[in-house]
């Protein structure tokens, strides 16, 4: 005899209307909304920790597979931190005074540069070339106000960053405050790194349980497509900082670190980084001649093929195989919706919709059997 069903309590005869169920999704995530609002922060430096502990997790299993206690291998993953930070701090002090050099011999060099453009433009007038006034006219306003904006904007903030002066309690708190942080972030990563399965089976834990496999399905798609995409764009952006920068210290450019260090960081967004260090290249060897500007051109295309030929389809491709042109019109689409951010994501968001297609499109009926 099959048993009568059991009268609905008032919760669950309130829940059944879609009204009620809408009203009640839309409030909690205007709560989550608001608190996140509130430890914005605090979500950020979980979300790097976490982000240094994915990073490492490869690491320390295969330490663990040689024997080697987790424990003992987050101490070497700390060791390495370190010297990775105290190589930064370092470089960063060099470059940042480099960048002071650079910026204040800029204008010497543009105005050569503006000379140059004079020399062409008669040049060219004396062989029947005509309209070329008002092209030299806005080109030389361009350049004197692309000066004028170096001097006011980048060249005081950099030399107030080196300058010893300062209210001696504002910077202790500022350095404090940043200290605190970088401490928190650590310690956060070391209790991440040790129980790293752990916390990654508790978070499953919030998703309710016929979602949990897909859930970790498609964690498993996010960390093919971004983390291998971060890991690989890293190590490509410092083969990138220091091919350059060996190279221009070879043919005698100055400043080389600041550019190398600027084509290396930005490099982050793919052929974005020689683009942008053989600028400031090419405005320093202006004044030794065509044939180091020559060189230069060499040393960034060089830089660049290797990275397109060699470095990025053997790193990059077992995770993302996305072809040049769809990296390229990925990143304009994402500098037209959010500026840089957009273009550091842009990469990694295609990839991982390109994984998506295939593992979830491509074989479904909609697409081989049509809508």
């Amino acid at each position: 005899m099959i048993a009568p069903p059991k009268p609905l309590n008032a919760f669950q005869y309130v829940w059944r209307s879609p009204w009620v169920r809408a009203a009640a999704f839309l409030i909690a995530f205007y709560v989550a909304y608001r608190l996140l609002g509130r430890v914005g922060s605090v979500v950020v430096d979980f979300a790097v920790a976490f982000l240094i502990a994915y990073l490492a997790n490869p690491l320390l299993n295969w330490l663990e597979r040689g024997r080697v206690k987790r424990g003992l291998g987050v101490f070497f993953v700390l060791l390495i931190f370190a010297g990775v930070f105290a190589l930064a701090g370092a470089l960063l002090i060099t470059v940042s005074a480099q960048f002071i050099e650079l910026l204040g011999s800029l204008p010497a060099q543009i105005e050569r540069l503006s000379v140059l453009l004079d020399r062409s433009f008669t040049w060219l007038g004396e062989r029947g070339v005509t309209g070329l006034d008002g092209v030299r006219e806005r080109l030389t306003e361009t350049v004197q106000t692309y000066v004028q904006n170096l001097g006011q904007n980048f060249i005081p903030i950099l030399q107030n960053v080196l300058n010893s002066t300062g209210t001696l309690f504002s910077r202790l708190v500022s350095i404090g405050g940043i200290l605190g942080q970088v401490l928190l972030i650590l310690l956060l990563s070391v209790y991440l790194m040790l129980d790293y399965s752990r916390v990654n089976a508790a978070l499953l834990r919030f998703f309710p349980r016929p979602w949990q496999p897909k859930v970790l399905e498609f964690t498993g798609l996010v960390g093919t497509a971004v983390g291998g995409y971060v890991r690989g764009q890293l190590l490509i952006a410092l083969f990138i900082g220091v091919f350059v920068w060996l190279g221009l210290t070879l043919i005698g450019i100055p400043s080389a670190a600041a550019i190398g260090f600027l084509a290396g960081a930005f490099n982050i967004v793919p052929y974005l980084g020689p683009i942008i260090g053989a600028t400031p290249a090419l405005l320093l060897a202006l004044p030794s001649g065509w044939v180091k500007m020559l060189l230069v051109v060499v040393i960034f295309v060089a830089a660049n093929q290797i990275e397109g030929n060699f470095l990025s389809p053997y790193i990059l491709s077992r995770t993302t195989d996305l072809h040049p042109i769809t990296v390229l019109v990925a990143i304009l689409v994402g500098v037209a919706l959010f500026g840089f951010a957009g273009a550091l994501l842009a990469v990694p968001t295609v990839a991982l919709g390109k994984l998506l297609l295939e593992k979830y499109y491509y074989p479904s009926r909609v697409y081989t059997e049509g809508p």
